[in-house]
């Protein structure tokens, strides 16, 4: 059979076949590895066995804070500043501190103070970069404490 190739087919044709077929898998999982170290930092908690301790506390704090029934709508600004309105919570005496994450870890998190404003919605002490960032809120209100976590573009 000659439909290809003007001679046999010989030992040298069968290992470059088999050089370049396992080349091109080394060259895939060297780019995979790569793309994915360099966009997850692998850590998600500290101390596994620690957090596993921890987690039906966890569990009965995410309760409590789901039973306030308080709810954050958070809209972007004209100066990238953010505001958030509190829904659910006290008129008065609520301290608000968001933590603002990249979703890949691409840029350092981000602590955002806010200001209780004359309507009673929050604003943030400083702009946040334009992009996709997880929002990590933390309202405290004398003993109650209420996060969330919340996306914004």
């Amino acid at each position: 059979m000659k439909a290809f190739t003007t001679g046999p087919f010989t030992g040298k044709h069968f290992a470059a076949i088999i050089v370049t077929f396992f080349a091109v898998v080394v060259s895939v999982n060297v780019y995979m590895a790569r793309a994915a170290s360099s966009t997850f930092g692998g850590v998600v908690v500290e101390n596994s066995y620690v957090a596993s301790q921890n987690f039906n506390t966890w569990l009965a704090e995410a309760e409590k804070e789901k039973a306030l029934g308080w709810t954050a709508t958070v809209t972007r600004l004209g100066d990238n500043r953010l505001a958030v309105a509190l829904g659910g919570a006290p008129a008065e005496g609520v301290e608000l501190v968001v933590t603002a994450r990249h979703p890949l870890g691409r840029a350092p998190d981000r602590e955002l103070r806010f200001a209780r404003q004359a309507d009673g919605s929050f604003v943030s002490d400083k702009p946040l970069d334009a992009g996709r960032w997880r929002l990590r809120f933390d309202a405290r209100a004398g003993e109650q404490r209420w996060r969330q976590e919340q996306d914004i573009r």
